[in-house]
């Protein structure tokens, strides 16, 4: 379990921020590329196809050093080793936090938690997200009249809403042609206007709830789920135009997801 520390408002790393930030703050970003020429390689990642930049931030090599220093004062170095070596440290549910067995190469030995190595049990799960989604992109899996899926509505809030939505945004590029949405709003309004927008013969939902009790969004899939059977579906094709993120199997089943 991790220790508790001091609050991070009361740590000297905290103060010298404060402080630094005082003498940054009024400095303009043109002047900062004038003086330090190689800005962009101090202050940008590249990663395979992908780049970083965050060199337009009111950010010195200083602001970077009392970050870090801060984070060490946080006790950041020991929570990630925690973390990665499964131990319970979400203390509201008294669980592991396995983002990074998730995040893992698949051929890592293993992640163990709770005594158990979760990552046999990983992999297969996302062999079967991989595949759901070859069958999508290949015309394999259709909907119900056999037309191929070239919509995708993502129904959820939160995490559920804001991950799904940042990873379609950055990844835009290598859309193949499938029009996705997102429906996090309870507002009638919002999943309505979604709705206009998709052919119920070729869209696939998502319906993303851990619990699948959440009620904003439970209650835009049923709005989702009526509008599909009432434009001529039977509940038999429900499981071709609906899929589930949760770890509630037996509430999506009785919603009609197989």
């Amino acid at each position: 379990m991790p220790k508790s520390h001091p609050r991070l408002t009361s740590l000297p790393a905290w103060q010298k921020l404060l402080d630094h930030y005082d003498q940054v703050s009024g400095r303009h970003m043109r002047d900062m590329f004038a003086e330090q020429a190689d800005r962009f390689n101090d202050f940008s990642i590249h990663w395979e196809e992908f780049l970083l930049d965050y060199s337009k931030n009111l950010i010195t090599k200083e602001t970077k050093q009392l970050l870090m220093e801060l984070a060490r004062e946080c006790a950041v170095p020991e929570a990630i080793e925690s973390m990665f070596n499964g131990e319970k440290i979400n203390t509201t549910e008294d669980r592991e936090v396995l983002h990074t067995a998730l995040r893992s190469d698949t051929s890592k030995p293993f992640i163990i938690a709770d005594g158990d190595d979760v990552m046999p049990e990983i992999r297969t799960e996302l062999n079967k997200i991989e595949a759901f989604c070859h069958a999508v992109h290949s015309g394999k899996h259709t909907g119900y009249t056999g037309k191929r899926i070239t919509s995708v509505v993502n129904i959820g809030i939160g995490g559920s809403d804001l991950g799904p939505h940042m990873v379609v945004e950055a990844l835009e590029y290598y859309n193949i042609g499938i029009h996705t949405h997102f429906v996090s709003n309870v507002d009638d309004a919002d999943i309505a206007e979604t709705l206009c927008r998709v052919d119920p013969e070729s869209c696939l939902f998502i319906i993303s709830s851990k619990t699948f009790t959440t009620w904003e969004t439970v209650t835009n899939a049923h709005s989702a789920r009526d509008w599909f059977l009432t434009s001529g579906a039977s509940k038999s094709a429900l499981s071709k135009h609906f899929v589930a993120v949760s770890s509630n199997i037996d509430a999506a089943k009785e919603f009609g997801i197989k």
